[in-house]
């Protein structure tokens, strides 16, 4: 069974692609992309960031630390 997930912002597109029979690495991914915005207030253009859920997992535990976003 294969699971996308989605959730957008006004200056973000998250995208988290899930295989759970998935034998090979990197193949359940977390995507981050910036929205294109015509008044110049975050990117012109699209740009994107691919991540597996390892190394999503270890950004949330970061960002979860007392003090990282305080």
């Amino acid at each position: 069974m294969h699971n996308i997930y989605s959730k957008s912002t006004k200056r973000f597109s998250f995208v988290s692609d899930r295989n759970p029979t998935a034998k090979r690495a990197g193949s359940n991914t977390l995507t981050i992309a910036t929205n294109p915005a015509g008044d110049g207030q975050y990117s012109i253009g699209q740009s994107s960031l691919t991540l597996t859920v390892r190394e999503a997992t270890a950004l949330k535990q970061f960002l979860n630390k007392p003090g990282v976003l305080e």
